[in-house]
């Protein structure tokens, strides 16, 4: 093969020279790209350069078109087994109905237990900065023990249809509620997950909301629980966290028959909904969120947070975000190490600190309703009562904690802490992957932690509605279920009117 004989260009496009150079050879200052010889003699200057810039476009855009091609928009669903012993070769996929049961010997052991409470003084003026303060914690525990009806919470729980199929070796439960479609009423499949230390229970106010609507359109909604946690199963098997969960749920969804549906979520709920529309995006139309955490941004945070107090409008914040964010150390810092102790308790020796709240039922219930408090208000540290009677009533937050009671799944549902901060997760596949699907995103003003809208666009490739929410925080659809319901049905309003 005769090498290639190759020539640079040197000077101005006025005055242009033509000389030789080896097409390895170094490249000197002044030349502007090496083109082979054949077929130039016969172009003018002006062609020449034309030439030249339109060869740097193409190659630049062939660059660009490679690495657009190389960036992951999806993440591998994988596959998984969580049921005792080995894989079956075969699994049940039907769906059977399912209810929530009680007994008399259920009953008279928790008061038993209740009985034989004992409590510790607590500190003078203490209020909630130490965790739940005993004297508050006698009046929820005497209401328990003497006022509150089970058997009836077990008839609201059933109003709802429940169900459980086995998906990769566990029972998954969920309830299923359908509307009555009214004429000229559109139908939408959606999704609702839950987070810790809630439950399907979460979602009861809002459900009516979503369910029997008077206009255009409606929602079937599926709340399933997640593995580990109230009536699902539990996995036998160490490492399953939220990508394993977003693919139950997928399946789960695919054996309902839905092959497009919405997807909504706080807390874990809101990682795992996220996983379920990185897996299979073309099955969400889109995914609404009420809490979000930056876990990246590298110099492009660091630069708006140090802009962003002073000059928020240059780094894309809002005065909003600057009164919620600032002081940035105080609310992001301090604050988390304030109240993330029960983080690294259940993300390294979960079952250690299982025990004591597996036993107890007043220990449990101590430890579940101090996040409703705090979680929901951080100001409510202040309180005696830590103002959880201010936006529940004692019947909702003790219908949760007997969930957890009931099927004995705090330590499973605390476990799921360790399986995802086993190692660190912005190593993980799903943190290094963008998600393109059409994103709505509820800003809870106590939300624990607080994520503007240029923030959010970093991860979220499409984000079509991004709200300021009036009031609520952590617990947004027990706490705050209107507001929530309808930053919901107007984000799913955009998303349908740009498919027109």
């Amino acid at each position: 093969m005769q090498p290639v004989e190759t020539f640079v260009f040197r000077g101005t496009s006025s005055s242009w020279q033509l000389l030789p150079c080896p097409i390895f050879s170094p490249l000197f200052d002044d030349y502007i790209h090496c083109v082979p010889w054949k077929g130039l003699n016969g172009l003018n200057p002006q062609q020449l350069q034309l030439l030249v810039v339109s060869s740097v476009g193409v190659g630049l855009l062939t660059c660009y078109m490679l690495f657009k091609k190389r960036v992951a928009k999806t993440i591998p669903m994988g596959e998984g087994w969580w049921g005792r012993g080995e894989k079956q070769l075969s699994e049940d996929t039907k769906i059977y109905p399912f209810r929530v049961e009680t007994s008399e010997a259920e009953i008279q052991d928790l008061n038993r237990r209740i009985d034989q409470t004992r409590y510790t003084e607590p500190l003078e003026d203490s209020r909630f900065h130490y965790g739940f303060n005993s004297v508050y914690l006698k009046k929820v525990v005497s209401y328990w023990r003497n006022q509150f009806d089970w058997k009836k919470q077990v008839e609201v729980l059933n109003k709802y249809p429940h169900f459980k199929t086995k998906i990769e070796g566990l029972d998954v439960h969920f309830i299923r509620v359908s509307p009555e479609q009214r004429e000229g009423q559109r139908v939408v499949p959606l999704m609702l997950v839950h987070g810790w230390p809630g439950s399907f229970f979460e979602f009861y106010k809002i459900l009516p909301l979503l369910t029997e609507r008077q206009d255009d359109v409606a929602f079937e909604v599926i709340c399933p629980s997640i593995p580990g946690y109230g009536y699902s199963e539990a996995p036998h098997k160490m490492g399953f966290n939220t990508m394993d969960a977003a693919r139950v749920f997928l399946k789960l969804m695919e054996r309902l028959g839905f092959t497009e549906f919405y997807l909504q979520g706080g807390d874990w709920g809101s990682l795992i909904v996220t996983n379920m529309a990185q897996m299979k995006p073309d099955c969400v139309k889109g995914l609404h969120l009420n809490m979000l955490a930056v876990t990246k941004g590298g110099a492009g945070l660091v630069i708006s947070l140090l802009l962003g107090r002073y000059l928020p409008f240059l780094v894309g914040m809002t005065r909003e975000d600057v009164r919620r964010l600032y002081p940035y150390f105080e609310k992001n810092v301090y604050e988390m190490l304030r109240e993330s102790g029960y983080l690294h308790i259940q993300a390294t020796k979960p079952d250690t600190a299982g025990c004591g709240v597996n036993d107890s039922p007043v220990g449990l219930a101590a430890y579940i309703l101090e996040k409703f408090s705090t979680w929901t208000d951080k100001q409510n540290r202040d309180l005696e009562d830590g103002g959880l009677e201010r936006k529940y009533s004692l019947d909702d937050l003790l219908t949760n904690v007997m969930i957890y009671w009931t099927t004995g799944s705090i330590v499973s549902s605390m476990r799921f802490y360790k399986e995802n901060l086993k190692s660190d997760p912005q190593n993980r596949i799903d943190s290094k992957t963008g998600i393109y699907v059409p994103m709505g995103f509820a800003a809870f003003p106590q939300e624990l932690l607080h994520c503007p809208k240029a923030w959010a666009r970093w991860r979220f490739k499409d984000l079509r509605s991004y709200s300021y929410m009036s009031s609520g925080g952590h617990f947004a659809a027990f706490e705050e279920p209107k507001l929530l319901a309808d930053d919901f049905v107007q984000f799913v309003r955009k998303v349908e009117s740009k498919k027109k």
